[in-house]
């Protein structure tokens, strides 16, 4: 089984980060499951981190459009499956709409399972702007938030968390852990996926007595379970009605018209 995740950041840019995903899918995925990371174009950002990319909503639609066009790419490569690895979950919707394979977003699993559970939900995020597309992302999902948490200063924290100084991070999200409980929160999500590879790697599975949720290897179990599923002929892939598969030639035809052709993603 093979399974494309599609990250918002840049390889290389970050060492520790490189080595944090990779040992994560590896310890997370299945022994017959190759989980393939892709990153953004390199001159996406130079910064550090791209916080100051995806708090507009403009920018988060450009790169929404890339990740289905890399959902697209992934199933013409022969991946089972495609995940959006960001919080907000990026092309999504689009990809579930150009795609057969399955499409599991990092959000998604996560406020779908807190639904069926009936837990509440506690979200600790690091960038303010994510709050608005993150909550309705859980409203519109049918879960219940009982808090969402800031942090403050978030991006520094997490950049000294990256230079290995994890001390404050760990405070921080400790500290928003007490706010979310005390509203009523019984689940913790780290809403990005940055801190929360910092937070597996250092083996925190609570906070403040909390239960904290994996997004990330939710999301790598939740497409390994669509596949055998789909392998079951369990849920098969709908090929009926507005949502079909409309013919390879037509699809080639109008990419090449709109000029969304030859792309190397």
């Amino acid at each position: 089984m093979r399974i494309w995740l599609q990250k918002h950041t840049v390889e290389g840019r970050s060492a520790l980060l490189d080595q944090l995903y990779a040992e994560h899918v590896t310890a997370v995925a299945g022994p017959e499951t190759t989980v393939e990371i892709h990153t953004l174009p390199p001159q996406t950002y130079n910064a550090p981190l791209p916080e100051h990319l995806v708090g507009y909503a403009e920018i988060g639609q450009l790169f929404a459009d890339h990740f289905a066009a890399t959902a697209v790419a992934a199933e013409r490569d022969g991946c089972d499956a495609w995940i959006s690895a960001a919080g907000q979950d990026p092309g999504v919707e689009a990809a579930r709409l150009r795609t057969g394979i399955p499409v599991i977003g990092y959000g998604q699993a996560t406020w779908q399972l807190a639904r069926d559970s009936g837990a509440a939900l506690g979200v600790l995020g690091f960038i303010p702007e994510l709050a608005e597309p993150i909550t309705a992302n859980i409203r519109a999902a049918g879960a219940r938030l009982a808090s969402y948490q800031v942090i403050p200063d978030g991006p520094a924290l997490v950049e000294r968390a990256l230079a290995e100084d994890v001390a404050p991070l760990v405070e921080a999200y400790t500290a928003a852990a007490i706010r979310a409980g005390s509203c009523g929160a019984r689940w913790l999500v780290p809403a990005e996926g940055i801190p929360n590879e910092i937070l597996v790697h250092l083996q925190i599975r609570e906070l403040a007595g909390l239960p904290l949720i994996d997004p990330g290897g939710l999301a790598i179990a939740t497409a390994e379970h669509e596949c055998r599923l789909r392998a079951q002929g369990i849920i098969p892939r709908a090929e009926t009605g507005y949502r079909r598969r409309a013919p390879g030639s037509l699809v080639a035809h109008v990419e090449k018209a709109l000029g969304m052709s030859g792309v190397d993603w």
